[in-house]
């Protein structure tokens, strides 16, 4: 028997290689409409950070999702996602 191999995928952030579970997906939609997704399973184009502030500061800084979607993020996304991590580190 051979152990299922983990997904791996890199933080935008702090560019560093985790399993994709630990990871918050942002996706942009076929339609152009950028969401997160916490199932991991909409349809479209992923981009991924780690649930840690820090992170997202130097991905906003660094613009890093616009470049991986190819156009611009709205306030809002990156709203989401600090609002999501606060809740993983209270709850922490």
């Amino acid at each position: 028997m051979h152990e299922r191999k983990i997904p791996m995928r890199q933080c935008l952030g702090c560019r560093t290689q985790r399993p994709k579970r630990e990871l918050i997906r942002a996706v942009r939609s076929p339609e152009g409409e950028i969401t997160l997704d916490f199932k991991g399973k909409a349809p479209g184009r992923g981009a991924y950070l780690c649930p840690d502030p820090a992170c997202l500061k130097k991905a906003r800084k660094s613009r890093a999702l616009e470049r991986a979607f190819d156009c611009a993020v709205p306030e809002a996304v990156y709203d989401a996602l600090e609002a999501r991590m606060e809740e993983e580190t209270d709850g922490a």
